[in-house]
């Protein structure tokens, strides 16, 4: 393979391409297992520690962790003269505007409206349909920091996924000559694959998320917007979950 086959395979491997084996892999597990999928369940956030202190320690280095890729691709793609990030879709060629950022972050409710609602009817059929696992966003004991470091978990799931399944992947796998569209699907069924673990409601939910932000991505070529929303998403999800459970027990619960 050549160099670039070779950098992209090890930015994977470090990031979301091994997230994706390891999702397979359970999805395998579950499937094996005498009890249906409706029945089983997937905590995203848990304690991992049971002194209060250690469990924010960890996790804020869980959270750490999951942003070094990104770290690792803005070394890989920063340019010496602006935009820096102008190849994954960061920044502007004639400077910072209040007036586009403004567009950007709107354009992200938008989009964060357009995914989240209809997605939470695929999760309720997928359930319905023993397609899916019941997934609890958080199962983190209440502490003082527990809303914020929920939000910095939404923050590297927004950030890391866009960055390096759009922004990066469309730059790289466009330099070897790759249709618009071909890496859009497969920036889809990479994103679909690593959400395995939610069940195949989860699969199919992601890859029409990551069909929606592909396209978007290769039209406008801005990566804002979809971080803004994949973020607002999963803060909805992490810390509304206590109220949705309170309110709907019999869906959520």
């Amino acid at each position: 393979m050549t160099r670039a086959k070779w950098e992209i395979v090890v930015v994977l491997l470090l990031s979301y391409g091994m997230s994706a084996l390891y999702s397979v892999v359970g999805i395998a597990n579950r499937l094996t297992q005498p009890t249906p999928l409706s029945q089983q369940t997937a905590t995203l956030n848990r304690p991992l520690a049971t002194q209060e202190l250690f469990d924010l320690i960890y996790q804020v280095l869980g959270v750490a962790s999951g942003l070094a890729p990104v770290a690792l691709v803005v070394w890989l793609v920063w340019r010496d003269t602006p935009p820096r990030l102008g190849a994954i879709g960061i920044g502007w060629s004639d400077g910072f505007s209040w007036r586009k950022m403004r567009h950007e972050i709107a354009v992200g409710f938008g989009l964060a409206a357009l995914i989240g609602i209809p997605g939470i009817g695929v999760y309720l059929a997928a359930r319905a349909l023993n397609f899916g696992v019941t997934v609890v966003p958080t199962a983190l004991d209440a502490h003082w920091w527990t809303v914020p470091v929920l939000i910095l978990w939404a923050l590297r799931a927004g950030i890391g996924e866009e960055v390096v399944v759009i922004g990066y992947l469309f730059d790289r796998l466009k330099s070897l000559g790759w249709s618009p569209w071909i890496i859009v699907t497969a920036a889809a069924v990479l994103r679909g694959t690593y959400h395995l673990y939610q069940g195949f409601g989860g699969f199919v939910g992601n890859i029409a998320m990551g069909l929606v932000f592909g396209a978007l991505y290769a039209w406008k070529r801005r990566l804002a917007p979809l971080v803004i929303a994949h973020v607002l998403i999963d803060t909805a999800a992490f810390v509304g979950y206590p109220l949705a459970i309170s309110l709907f027990p019999g869906l959520f619960a």
